[in-house]
């Protein structure tokens, strides 16, 4: 048994405070259907954001927001020379979305704040919860938008002139919720990161495991993509004479599909979302607008799949009688955690009894920005059926307070060996 274990091994989160937490967060942009949109920089981003600063500041932390609104909460350690270990993940949400994605990183770190708080525990390392601006990418893309610019990958300028599809701006969006702050984003050093989440897929849950040790994150591309052909009346144009934009795109995202398979078993491709112009059931469509993402652990299987859709792009375009614009929107390498970090996060697992695997994170996080910077890892749990991004969505309490407590554990061994 090691001192961190002897010293602090029964110290726990309060598993009611905390859920209690997530139910008091998902009644921000409630669904119907019980699930939660709260998109990047709304009203009810506004609302939890309020939420957040208020818990955070009855457990004696200092919060404050920087220039692309990120939030951070933030409580002394006994070393004042030492930059923070940070906990952390975002409050936004997909426009269908769960409880759960990415919640439960920043309600882990206040549940953190509390038993630190509650057991008069002081690190030597200040202890630092943050939560991300527009971590989804659903309502101002890239994902990870605002994680990217403190880790230097993005400029401000960039973040803020991004739009959402009614033309506003983040920039502007941020003004309108007042969400501004006076720290440069990325204004401050940490010492670590540690990020809980749940695992967004189905492997833990398959396995019986209640902790992932996320050993990083795979690469991934987005792509926009726009078909162009030529509006023509249904009725009266000759299956040989239209330029058919939908049959065009179609083949295109056949193919999506097809690339992904040909590169089993790791490799995801996916079209999320799709325009049709002029969309009237009596018009042969002129114009497709979709979005395109592949994912694999390897860059390169990610390059040859992109390789491989524009060399069909170009196969179609010539066949239909259409021209196909591919245009870049986010590349985002893979990413390696830092081995100490995993290996705290394993050691924490064993140490409360946890069955636990090393694990590869299919979807992206604002880990994989801020690992770029400081050590970072990430902390999974099951979520029912693998399913996320959702309404649906879910996560038991004992796995969420498991994922917590190994949080709680391995920011102790952190303070610790840094």
């Amino acid at each position: 048994m090691n001192s961190t274990e002897s010293s602090f091994g029964n110290m726990t989160i309060d598993p009611g405070a905390l859920w209690d937490d997530i139910l008091t967060t998902a009644r921000f942009g409630a669904t119907p259907k019980g699930g939660v949109r709260r998109l990047a920089l709304t009203e009810e981003d506004r609302q939890v954001r309020a939420w957040f600063a208020r818990s955070c500041t009855a457990l004696g932390a200092t919060v404050w927001t920087d220039t692309l609104g990120n939030q951070f909460a933030r409580i002394p350690g006994t070393d004042a020379s030492l930059p923070p270990i940070a906990l952390g993940s975002h409050l936004d949400t997909q426009p269908t979305g769960g409880k759960f994605d990415g919640i439960i990183g920043v309600l882990g770190g206040i549940a953190v704040l509390r038993a630190l708080r509650e057991t008069k525990h002081r690190t030597r390392h200040p202890v630092e919860i943050i939560n991300w601006t527009n971590e989804e990418g659903s309502r101002f893309a890239p994902a990870m938008l605002a994680s990217g610019v403190f880790a230097g990958v993005f400029t401000e300028d960039y973040a803020r002139d991004r739009q959402d599809r009614a033309g506003v701006s983040f920039g502007a969006a941020l003004e309108a919720i007042g969400a501004i702050g006076e720290e440069s984003c990325g204004g401050h050093d940490l010492a670590a990161y540690l990020e809980l989440h749940i695992e967004q897929g189905p492997i833990l849950e398959a396995e019986r495991c209640v902790i992932g040790a996320v050993t990083g994150v795979q690469g991934m591309r987005w792509y926009d993509v726009t078909v162009t052909g030529r509006d023509s009346h249904a009725g009266t144009t000759p299956m040989t004479l239209r330029a058919d934009a939908l049959q065009a795109a179609a083949l295109l995202m056949t193919a999506v599909r097809e690339i992904a398979h040909a590169h089993a078993p790791e490799a995801v491709g996916t079209v999320g979302s799709v325009e049709v112009l002029p969309n009237s059931r009596n018009v042969v469509p002129g114009g497709v607008l979709f979005t395109v993402d592949f994912r694999d652990p390897r860059d390169e299987t990610v390059r040859a799949m992109e390789h491989a859709f524009r060399a069909k792009a170009t196969a179609v375009a010539e066949e239909h009688g259409v021209t196909v614009e591919i245009r870049d929107i986010w590349d985002s390498p893979a990413v390696p955690f830092d081995r100490r970090l995993i290996d705290a996060v394993s050691e924490s697992a064993r140490e409360l009894g946890l069955p636990a695997r090393e694990i590869v994170s299919g979807a992206g996080h604002d880990a994989a920005y801020v690992a770029r910077i400081v050590p970072t890892t990430m902390i999974f749990v099951p979520c029912a059926g693998g399913l996320s991004h959702n309404e649906e969505e879910s996560a038991t309490p004992e796995d969420v307070t498991a994922g917590a407590n190994v949080l709680l554990r391995s920011l102790l061994k952190a303070d610790a060996l840094l």
